[in-house]
C-alpha cells in the first residue's frame, strides 16, 4: 500500500465520501466522513492533491484544505459524470472525480476568494430579482388583458 497522492472528495452536506490513491492510481483507502471528520482527516494526512466537484461549499473547503497544505482542484460536475463506473453511488462518485483529476487534459475550476464568491451572490441576486420583476409584470399584465385592459409592454419611466 503506497502513500496517498490523490483524494477525490464528493461533497454532500452532512456526510462525505473519499476516495484515495497512490501515485499508480491505485485505491489506497475509501471513507465516510461527517465535516469534522473530514477536516480532522485531511489537518493530519500529508500533503497531496485533493479533487472535488465544484459546487456548493466546495470554494470554502478548497481554501481551507489549501491551508493544510494540499493542492485543491476543482472540477465542474459535468466533466465528472463521464468517469462514473456502474451505478451511481457517492463512493463511485468519489472515485470518478479521481479519475478525472488525473486525466492530463482535464481543465479545473479556480479556487474563488470570498471577495469573488460575495460579488457574484450579488450578481445572482439581482439577476433573480430582475426575473421576478419582469414576471410579475407579465403576470399582472395578463390578468389586466382579462378585463379588456391592453397596456404597452415594459416598464413605465418617467
Amino acid at each position: 500500500m503506497g502513500a496517498v497522492a490523490l483524494i477525490g472528495i464528493d461533497l454532500g452536506k452532512y456526510c462525505f465520501f473519499l476516495h484515495a490513491q497512490d501515485s499508480r492510481g491505485h485505491e489506497v483507502w475509501r471513507k465516510k466522513t461527517t465535516r469534522a471528520q473530514l477536516l480532522r482527516l485531511l489537518a493530519n494526512c500529508p500533503a497531496c492533491a485533493v479533487a472535488m466537484e465544484a459546487c456548493a461549499g466546495a470554494h470554502f473547503l478548497a481554501r481551507k484544505l489549501q491551508t493544510f497544505g494540499h493542492r485543491v482542484m476543482l472540477i465542474a460536475p459535468q466533466f465528472v459524470r463521464p468517469f462514473v463506473k456502474g451505478n451511481k453511488t457517492d463512493f463511485a462518485d468519489a472515485e470518478a472525480i479521481c479519475e478525472a483529476a488525473s486525466r492530463p487534459s482535464m481543465r479545473f475550476v479556480a479556487v474563488k476568494t470570498p471577495e469573488q464568491q460575495t460579488l457574484l451572490a450579488l450578481h445572482r441576486v439581482r439577476e433573480s430579482l430582475v426575473a421576478e420583476r419582469t414576471a410579475a409584470s407579465n403576470q399582472i399584465h395578463g390578468f389586466l388583458l382579462e378585463f379588456g385592459v391592453s397596456l404597452p409592454g415594459g416598464f413605465a419611466r418617467d
